[in-house]
């Protein structure tokens, strides 16, 4: 079970809140000191905290003072504060030190176990986000937890020291690329180039000088002699996406690169020595090609010493809310938004939708919700997996959740009315000025967009 810290000086409110999150391990605390130490301790990820403690219960300088220090001996715990019902200018303080999220009671057994379970939920996602970026010591990129992914990672880490060829294979947008500089940031050649190019995307008149230069003169154009991506990844990795798509006349002129690790530029006479590792990948059947006599059976063998088969996101329905949380942190920074997570629908689309273009697919998806999201949890409109006019789109029934939405879109709709007049706007919307600011405050809502 997972350990949840209450801290809170009310015998009552303690009982209660342990009858309400009985699925966790609870510890209890009933200060700042002895709450400090449970941190220490017991390391929970999520606390509930009141802000009314001792000495000082008539007040919140005591737990915001708790606050502070729980964050400052682990920034990684998601600290709940819990307040009356006159605390709201408190409880947004807390949420400006640090807190992850606040609850003004009186204590509702179903709220707050929402809230705690989307707490840990975020909580454990951030912990294994670290814990992959640590990974033997090296950020490889290669993110999730799977089985799986586990085996990929061990084969990247034994096949990259040496110099054995690699062939990925895997469906479009499954991380090839990422895969491949995975293996070149383990390897020896981390420090030189990693040049990626992709034999489909280039047209076979330009893919030989692409990749193997020319000399001055060579042909039409020509005007000075340049170097070819083989060249120019001298000492580091090439990476050649889409290799099943290389021209059947061009095999043959890799295939002896790769043996006898020289190349010519178009139009030139010397041989030229190069260092160069080289990983390949495609989502094609080589071996059918090769049965078909569309591709050459010794280049075949050449580039595929090892082979790593990487799966497509829907074999890996683990990982998928991991990568979500990875690439919502990354654009959530990238373009100075406040989202914090994901809503209960955008959980459960996120977690039912089959991903046909894989990893890209949900990296572009969750980038674009960053950009819409209203609010600081994204939903399942947000990312483009619900159309709410759909008759199977289901609320959540989480009433703080709609709550939010519900108040969020009236906000937009009333600003966009008045046309930024905020006066106007609250009047419309039947609150005061101060009532209205506090709610764009409260959802982290930037009307200027």
């Amino acid at each position: 079970m997972e350990k949840l810290l209450i801290v809170d000086d009310d015998l009552g409110i303690q009982k209660q809140l342990k009858w309400s999150l009985s699925d966790y391990d609870v510890v209890l605390a009933e200060n700042r000191e002895t709450a400090v130490a449970a941190v220490r301790r017991f390391e929970p990820s999520v606390v509930t905290l009141d802000l009314g403690l001792p000495p000082d219960p008539a007040n919140a300088s005591e737990g915001l003072a708790a606050l502070q220090e729980i964050l400052a001996i682990a920034p990684h715990t998601k600290v709940i504060v819990i307040t009356g019902n006159d605390d709201h200018e408190v409880a947004l303080k807390a949420i400006e030190l640090g807190a992850y999220d606040f609850y003004q009671k009186p204590i509702d057994a179903d709220v707050i176990n929402v809230i705690v379970s989307r707490a840990l939920a975020l909580a454990n996602l951030e912990k294994d986000n670290r814990a992959l970026q640590s990974f033997s010591g090296v950020d490889t990129g290669i993110i999730g937890n799977s089985a799986t992914i586990d085996r990929m990672r061990q084969m990247i880490h034994r096949v990259a020291p040496t110099e054995i060829s690699v062939l990925l294979l895997g469906e479009s947008g499954t991380g090839k690329e990422v895969t491949a500089k995975a293996i070149h940031s383990v390897s020896d050649r981390t420090k030189k180039p990693f040049i990626a190019i992709n034999c489909a995307s280039i047209p076979e008149t330009l893919l030989e000088s692409e990749l193997f230069g020319f000399e001055k003169g060579a042909f039409t154009g020509a005007h000075r002699t340049t170097k070819g991506k083989i060249e120019c990844a001298e000492g580091g990795t090439l990476f050649l996406d889409e290799i099943g798509d290389m021209p059947f006349n061009l095999q043959a002129k890799l295939l002896r690169f790769l043996q006898e690790k020289v190349i010519e530029r178009i139009g030139g006479r010397q041989e030229i020595p190069v260092n160069v590792r080289v990983v390949c990948a495609t989502n094609q059947h080589l071996q059918e090609m090769v049965a078909n006599k569309e591709f050459r059976e010794d280049l075949y063998y050449r580039i595929s010493e090892i082979t790593i088969d990487i799966p497509p996101l829907r074999e890996r329905e683990e990982d998928v809310l991991i990568l979500a949380q990875f690439f919502l942190q990354q654009y959530g920074k990238e373009y100075k938004s406040n989202v914090k997570g994901f809503s209960d629908d955008a959980v459960k689309a996120l977690k039912q939708h089959k991903w046909p273009g894989n990893i890209r697919e949900l990296q572009n998806k969750v980038k674009s919700s960053v950009i819409m999201a209203a609010s600081q949890h994204v939903t399942a409109i947000d990312l483009g997996l619900l159309n709410s006019n759909d008759e199977d789109y289901e609320l959540s029934l989480n009433l703080r959740t709609v709550r939010e939405q519900a108040e969020t879109r009236a906000i937009q709709k009333a600003y966009a009315l008045t046309e930024g007049n905020m006066s106007k706007a609250a009047a419309l919307l039947g609150i005061t000025r101060p009532t209205l600011y506090s709610l764009i405050e409260k959802y982290g809502l930037n009307l200027s967009n």
